[in-house]
């Protein structure tokens, strides 16, 4: 496996840096942001002429630097290395281990010249909660795992083989070294038990770890589909639950969503311009992570590759929704309303997208019934499928661009 230098993450700091903010990396553990700011970041430093004394890095992860946790410590320390008035890069590995790091940071933004950047592992770290403690005061660079793109950069095996690796296995980068099959499935296995879940329950104080991991395995099983609470609590009532309550399984899906291991797209009503609170749909931040939740059963193509694009629209730093539109169709002489789906509403700056997630476009007519919700939608806005088995780019008679799933993942279509 050779070095992925993942740059769509190292340009945001390249961009961010002398910014007089507090770079904050954040997402799931183990999906690279250590590694991402050293050697990645630090060696961009170097080869801007930045010396090694003005890059200052601790691990406080380290048994070493466990004295550097208390924060006058840790405060003394890093001020004792500032010696010029250059400009001095500052990153703290693990700073959720330092008692009152808010403090910290926020004691080091009155130093001109020091470059904050951190990063953190643990649930509290991961929680969007950091990012309201230094709101107007640091930048938040979110991490995720290896995309597609990344994941064939540095594939060494048959590039052929390379999107059902990907789509069985996801991109955590150490599951990538791994050698064999059985290796990375017990690797994302373990990673789920020992350190997400763990994670969760101790930040939380979780009591029914039971139905905490029944109630991932549900949204695991459930990608790409519609689903509430309610119906969830319908679930358990019907599998003889009865001392779980609406209310615990609804802060059960906040704490998840908080550890960053499952996304919410919310629905987006086109025509009204307006969200719909409920059902939403649910995706795994990695599609390893969720195949492993599942013992790796449970492999429909259709589900995991809807989950791999809003991965990937996400890295791409789209907002991105549920798409519906009501439409008035003509049934036995009625005109009857309903709703139909868009799969995905994305946009970035003022331009707005809609894609449609699709496994074959095997006639005519299977292209229309995919074409109808983006044809209900009347505005001028570029309309895509995404099409697992296709081997070229082509155009409907309906202006809609129909793109093969590899290549979608692999170029810039937008």
């Amino acid at each position: 496996m050779k070095k992925i230098q993942r740059d769509i993450y190292l340009n945001r700091l390249i961009d961010s840096k002398e910014n007089g903010l507090i770079k904050i990396v954040t997402g799931i553990r183990r999906c690279g942001k250590s590694y991402l700011l050293d050697p990645l970041y630090t060696d961009y430093l170097r080869s801007k002429g930045v010396n090694n004394d003005h890059i200052i890095k601790l691990e406080l992860d380290k048994n070493v630097n466990e004295k550097y946790r208390n924060p006058a410590l840790l405060t003394e320390y890093i001020e004792s290395l500032i010696i010029d008035d250059d400009m001095y890069y500052v990153i703290l590995d693990e700073i959720q281990l330092v008692k009152d790091f808010e403090g910290v940071l926020n004691g080091f933004l009155y130093k001109k010249n020091m470059d904050i950047y951190v990063t953190g592992s643990n649930s509290k770290f991961l929680s969007k909660d950091i990012i309201t403690e230094f709101r107007g005061r640091g930048c938040q660079i979110h991490v995720y795992p290896f995309s597609y793109r990344e994941f064939y950069d540095s594939y060494e095996k048959d590039k052929t083989k390379a999107l059902d690796e990907y789509l069985r296995y996801g991109g955590m980068p150490l599951s990538i070294m791994q050698n064999t099959d059985e290796d990375k499935a017990n690797y994302l296995k373990d990673l789920f038990k020992e350190t997400y879940i763990r994670d969760i329950i101790d930040r939380n104080r979780i009591e029914r770890e039971d139905i905490l991991n029944i109630l991932i395995d549900i949204l695991a099983s459930d990608v790409g589909s519609l689903t509430n609470v309610q119906k969830i609590y319908d679930t358990f009532v019907s599998n003889g639950e009865k001392e779980i309550s609406k209310v615990t399984i609804d802060s059960y899906i906040n704490h998840i969503l908080d550890s960053f291991i499952v996304s919410k797209a919310s629905r987006y009503d086109v025509k009204g311009r307006k969200y719909i609170s409920t059902p939403s749909k649910y995706y795994f931040t990695d599609i390893g992570l969720r195949n492993a939740r599942l013992n790796f059963r449970q492999q429909e193509k259709t589900h995991i590759m809807e989950n791999v694009i809003y991965n990937e629209l996400l890295v791409r730093r789209f907002n991105v929704d549920v798409g519906v539109v009501p439409i008035v169709e003509t049934i036995d002489g009625n005109k009857v309303k309903k709703k139909i789906e868009i799969d995905f509403v994305c946009n970035r700056g003022d331009n707005t997208y809609y894609i449609q997630s699709c496994f074959s476009l095997d006639d005519h007519e299977k292209t229309i019934i995919e074409s109808r919700p983006l044809n209900s939608v009347k505005d001028n806005f570029k309309k895509i499928i995404v099409v697992y088995k296709e081997t070229k780019r082509w155009i409907t008679d309906d202006g809609i661009e129909i793109i093969p799933f590899e290549e979608f993942l692999l170029e810039d279509f937008i």
